[in-house]
């Protein structure tokens, strides 16, 4: 029988990183089963390690069919796919892969901003369907001197603000308790945020707490000439509500790179050319994926190794 740990694998992952971990562990893939759930039942006994990510999770479910389950390392940093009770209730280690991202999303949420306000991706299609031969594109926003309101002040939240900086933004931010030693302000109301600001960027994590957060009431308060962009999690935003807004002209625009059911897009946003949508990628470049890839593999080593994960979510 082989010694080495037996690890889970409940969906795909970077090629490279599948092979470090088939490499290293007796590794076992979960969304290859005919039926997982039975497959669990039979084969669960054992598994003492988990590869996941923010898209996949691990649910309760498959905890409680995991009776020696000690360690769960995901790829990305949205955790509310993870039952983190439920593994806190065991004491399983659950790893994840914050900061290495920071940078990445940050860029994103920033090119969202200038890309709804400026018009360049419909500039882009307006080029391309020959309509600059027979008329002149719009005028768009500008980004730099404008006031952003920023709901979330985790790592990225304070990279997006830092980046504000050099586009001369004042900036304020909404979470349920003051950030200590930031410069920027807090606002303790949401409605109170979006009516000051220019800009309405979402970067708070998802889950059961904070879906809808942003709904009808918080549109209306950004008002005609607001621009909403979301690089969070798709849940946070009363989707409905937003494409009603958008149809009516009662906010200015979105930028998107997450969506509630993604990967299906309300096919009214897709009509709409005041929001750029994106197949979130926010984390999707070459260095910061593979630094996630690395940081995954690493939590799970450190806890064979250490005994618990580089990056803790718990």
């Amino acid at each position: 029988m082989s010694q080495r740990p037996r690890i889970l694998q409940m969906g795909p992952l970077m090629p490279a990183l599948e092979a470090r971990l088939a490499a290293d562990y007796e590794l076992q893939r979960l969304d290859t089963q005919p039926d997982a759930e039975a497959w669990l039942a039979e084969h669960g006994a054992g598994i003492v390690g988990m590869a996941t990510s923010a898209v996949f999770g691990c649910s309760a479910a498959q905890i409680a069919a995991l009776p020696d389950l000690k360690v769960v390392s995901s790829f990305g940093v949205g955790l509310d796919r993870i039952d983190l009770p439920a593994a806190a209730a065991r004491g399983i280690a659950v790893g994840y892969t914050p900061d290495v991202l920071n940078d990445c999303v940050a860029d994103l949420a920033m090119a969202l901003m200038l890309d709804v306000a400026r018009g360049v991706s419909a500039a882009d299609r307006f080029v391309r369907r020959g309509e600059w031969l027979a008329r002149r594109f719009g005028v768009g926003r500008r980004v730099s001197g404008q006031k952003l309101g920023i709901v979330g002040l985790g790592r990225i939240g304070r990279t997006i603000a830092q980046r504000a900086t050099g586009f001369d933004m004042p900036t304020r931010y909404h979470s349920r308790n003051p950030v200590p030693g930031v410069p920027w302000a807090h606002e303790p109301q949401l409605l109170a945020l979006a009516r000051w600001a220019d800009f309405l960027v979402v970067i708070t994590a998802g889950g059961a707490g904070t879906r809808h957060l942003v709904n009808a009431e918080v549109l209306d308060a950004l008002g005609p000439r607001g621009f909403l962009v979301n690089v969070s999690r798709g849940s946070v935003i009363d989707e409905a509500a937003l494409v009603k807004a958008l149809q009516q002209g009662r906010i200015a625009g979105a930028g998107l790179d997450v969506f509630d059911r993604e990967p299906h897009v309300p096919g009214e946003l897709m009509q709409l050319d005041n929001v750029v949508l994106l197949p979130h990628i926010a984390s999707g470049t070459e260095e910061t994926r593979q630094a996630m890839a690395d940081l995954t593999f690493d939590n799970l080593q450190a806890f064979f190794t250490e005994g618990r994960v580089r990056a803790s979510a718990l």
